[in-house]
């Protein structure tokens, strides 16, 4: 697939990273910043040109009359949307991508259409963010918590702690552990940075991450069988009243005690307008005299948003060491994630990780509704629709042992209408159903595509 992705910065990086890594891909990145695409140069195989991505030459310049798709993912609204309709009306680009962050744009989309701005698919990567945390808090003993067809089912990360019923036990005695009527599959366990198959006879062990996957509202009662649940969140306080943190805020406030730190005397004025129960503090986050007037003591989530690195990473260790209970912070750079996530804070949250999910959705061939990347990009679980029948479709009719996944590929549930089916070797794949992978191994995301892609002769 040709494509060219405009905008080099952390979003537009991460994307091009992974989508260089597939032999299939040609990539073109454009940005005005030489020194960022020399450095992308270095370490993959693309093509960069510098300059203002919406400007006609430079598309042109780019390959744009052979471009399978623009990815515009500059820091402008309005370079993206000019970007999608030159692409659009002058190079016919089929697939147009756009990142928008203007709620002013965001909450009018009928703007987006072929006969106005033509955009495809709009990515909002402040709310993608605002609703990956507010599912974290939703599940406090989760490290990560991924939707499915439309949330029925989910795939959750914990670490496995001492005391859990299925902690030191082989997979193969789940089914005599877990309670009744509860059918759950472990998608993945990783041991440190090792990915350990998760066979039958495989033991999980105490600090182990594992991913499982489950009906949604199954969820608490599987985590608790690696741990022991932590109790629900009702004392919230957000460092940061940007857009993701002062969107968080509207979303919890009904069901949550939530108090904002926002530094800057406009917004939080704005914000106290805005926001109904919420509690607006003037202030730094990192002020230990301001976190010890609000009880920061008796919070169970401290979660700093905003856009500093440091200053995030700042305020979530001391408010860990002066008693919350939980701490989460925002973090684009991919080293500082590494690094804090040994230990420092509890949940390091990367933007950028969190938004490639979202656009390898529409990029991805077959029939593919929803790909999550897991681990810092390491693996990915992908929800793809089979079509067809056995003659047309390599999936379709046949059982889960008859298919021939690429090493490092399982199907970890089949979801049929509103039911939730947790994949065993007899399964039978019918067409309609959407089928949950799980990859520990990028390299064959194409061999698991084309698994989705019905043959020509199916209408």
């Amino acid at each position: 697939m040709n494509i060219i992705i405009l905008g080099a910065g952390q979003v537009g990086s991460t994307v091009a990273t992974e989508l260089a890594k597939e032999e299939s891909n040609e990539i073109t990145v454009i940005d005005t910043d030489q020194q960022i695409l020399s450095e992308l140069q270095d370490r993959l195989d693309l093509r960069a040109i510098q300059g203002n991505g919406s400007y006609p030459g430079l598309l042109e310049d780019a390959g744009a009359d052979d471009a399978d798709m623009i990815i515009a993912l500059t820091n402008s609204d309005e370079i993206n949307m000019i970007a999608c309709q030159i692409a659009s009306s002058i190079f016919h680009t089929p697939t147009k991508i756009a990142r928008i962050r203007s709620p002013e744009y965001l909450k009018r989309p009928g703007l987006f259409a072929e006969d106005s701005i033509p955009v495809d698919v709009m990515i909002s990567p402040e709310n993608l963010v605002t609703e990956y945390i507010y599912h974290l808090i939703e599940h406090p003993s989760a490290l990560q918590v991924l939707d499915f067809a439309d949330g029925r089912a989910q795939l959750v990360a914990v670490k496995a702690l001492e005391g859990g019923l299925l902690v030191g036990r082989q997979l193969k005695d789940m089914p005599t552990v877990a309670p009744k009527k509860v059918d759950m599959r472990v998608a993945a366990i990783f041991r440190g940075s090792e990915s350990i198959p998760p066979t039958a006879e495989c033991v999980i062990e105490a600090g182990d991450e594992v991913f499982f996957l489950a009906a949604r509202e199954h969820i608490p009662t599987v985590i608790s069988e690696m741990r022991k649940l932590d109790k629900p969140n009702k004392r919230i306080m957000l460092a940061g009243g940007g857009n993701i943190g002062g969107q968080l805020a509207a979303m919890m406030e009904r069901n949550y005690q939530v108090k904002v730190i926002e530094a800057h005397p406009p917004r939080a004025r704005e914000l106290s307008a805005t926001l109904d129960s919420t509690i607006v503090l003037l202030g730094d986050a990192a002020n230990p005299d301001l976190l010890h007037e609000e009880n920061i003591e008796s919070m169970d989530v401290f979660c700093a948003l905003t856009n500093d690195d440091e200053a995030n990473i700042l305020s979530s260790m001391l408010a860990k060491r002066m008693g919350a209970k939980k701490v989460m912070s925002l973090i684009n750079r991919s080293a500082y994630v590494e690094l804090v996530e040994s230990g420092l804070v509890d949940i390091a949250i990367s933007p950028h990780q969190v938004t490639i999910g979202a656009l390898l959705t529409h990029i991805r061939r077959g029939d593919v509704v929803a790909v999550h990347a897991l681990r810092r990009g390491q693996a990915e679980a992908i929800e793809a629709i089979a079509h067809g029948d056995r003659n047309t479709s390599r999936v379709v009719g046949r059982t889960i042992e008859e298919i021939k996944l690429p090493e490092g590929t399982s199907i970890s549930a089949i979801v049929r209408g509103d039911k939730v089916l947790i994949a065993h070797h007899d399964t039978v794949i019918e067409s309609e159903d959407h089928v949950i992978l799980f990859l520990t191994d990028k390299k064959n995301i194409t061999d698991v595509e084309r698994l989705f892609q019905v043959a020509i002769t199916y209408l």
